[in-house]
C-alpha cells in the first residue's frame, strides 16, 4: 500500500472518482468531449493531487496540492450540477455523489488544516 493510500481524504475522493465514472457512463456520446470530460478529469484530479502532493518535501507545498484538490472538487460541483439541471443525471443519483463530494471535501480540508 501506498502511503497516500492510507489518507482518509484520499480513499474518498479515489471512491468519489470511481462513482463519477460510473454515472457518466451514461451520459450522451454528444457530452462526450464535454461534461463527461469535465466532471471526470474534476473527479480525478481532486485524487491524484492528494497523491501527488503527499510526496512533497514540506507541508506548505503539501498544502498547496490540497488547495488543487479542494479545487477541483468544488469544480466537480457545479459539473455535477449541471448534469441534474441538464436531466442527464437524475436527482437521487446527484444527492448521492454531492454527499460523497462533500465528505471528500470536509476530509481534504481537515488534512489541509492539519499541515499547518
Amino acid at each position: 500500500m501506498l502511503p497516500f493510500e492510507k489518507l482518509n481524504a484520499w480513499q474518498v475522493c479515489h471512491r468519489l472518482v470511481l462513482a463519477v465514472y460510473e454515472v457518466s457512463k451514461e451520459f450522451p456520446d454528444s457530452e462526450k468531449y464535454g461534461l463527461t470530460s469535465q466532471s471526470r478529469r474534476a473527479a480525478a484530479s481532486a485524487a491524484a493531487n492528494i497523491a501527488e502532493g503527499s510526496a512533497s518535501r514540506s507541508r506548505p507545498e503539501f498544502r498547496r496540492f490540497l488547495t488543487i484538490s479542494i479545487k477541483s472538487l468544488r469544480e466537480l460541483a457545479y459539473w455535477l450540477m449541471l448534469a441534474r439541471d441538464l436531466k442527464l443525471l437524475d436527482r437521487k443519483d446527484w444527492q448521492s455523489l454531492e454527499r460523497l463530494r462533500g465528505r471528500a471535501g470536509f476530509l481534504t480540508w481537515r488534512l489541509y488544516e492539519s499541515q499547518r
